[in-house]
């Protein structure tokens, strides 16, 4: 690809055209654009983001492209792999810890997390959102980062990267969401909220949907329109359903239960 072709990319539900340059991505600046640059400059050092690389002459933030594939486009995580990506969140919420949002940032929160959030968060970690490029996994499209927590923000990976559908079965999904768990490292008070957290997400994600329906706010409306609330209010069921199932599969065998 020439250095000034533009080509432009598709999946992004947020930003309007999102564009290659060569090595770069080039996406309009949107009101949370700043508050993006100062997260992904502070995870500079971390390899499971993109590097962010300014504003072009159009004012478009400029971020690293990363090649590879899509993770949603690839087979079912298999355990071993859900705990990798549990330990490439807990690895993002480590490093957001020291993050110190400058004054007056303009988040996109779309679904807040109910006590107001003590971390920024991705806000959609999910396997549309995970470029996996050999040995390097990073997760990209951090235009929903805002105020979260680490179970808030892990519970959406939850019911993307298990995933938790309706209908599921829970013999295949218990042991998946524990391995995701695991990877993570969370203790067992987290183990215990973590169920609650994830059907309070899911519902909270079927709820933004609907609102756009009624409304007609974008891209919420026309997600709602293409039949995307039929997957999240089912699933927000199925996993409120089981909940002791996964308190179970969560605290089995684990070393302080």
């Amino acid at each position: 690809m020439s250095e000034d072709m533009e080509e432009v990319l598709t999946g992004g539900n947020v930003a309007a055209e999102v564009v290659r340059v060569g090595a770069t991505v080039r996406k309009p600046s949107l009101a949370q654009t700043a508050g993006v640059e100062a997260v992904l400059t502070h995870l500079a050092d971390f390899e499971g983001a993109p590097r962010t690389l300014g504003r072009d002459e159009r004012g478009r933030h400029v971020l690293e492209y990363v090649p590879g594939a899509v993770a949603d486009t690839m087979p079912a995580f298999s355990l071993d792999e859900l705990r990798r990506v549990g330990r490439l969140i807990r690895e993002l919420h480590d490093a957001m810890e020291s993050f110190q949002a400058p004054p007056d940032i303009a988040w996109q929160t779309l679904v807040p997390e109910p006590s107001g959030g003590d971390l920024i968060g991705h806000n959609d970690l999910a396997p549309w959102n995970l470029i996996r490029d050999g040995q390097r996994w990073v997760f990209i499209d951090w235009d929903n980062a805002g105020p979260s927590t680490r179970l808030w923000d892990l519970g959406y990976a939850a019911t993307a990267f298990v995933p938790f559908a309706a209908g599921g079965d829970v013999e295949v999904d218990g042991p998946r969401l524990r391995a995701l768990a695991d990877g993570y490292g969370l203790n067992l008070e987290q183990r215990l909220a973590f169920p609650a957290q994830i059907a309070a997400r899911t519902s909270g994600a079927h709820e933004l949907l609907v609102r756009g329906h009624r409304t007609g706010e974008q891209p919420w409306a026309r997600l709602y329109a293409e039949g995307h609330a039929d997957y999240w209010g089912p699933a927000a069921a199925y996993i409120k359903k089981h909940h002791d199932t996964w308190i179970a599969a969560l605290i089995a065998n684990y070393p302080s239960s």
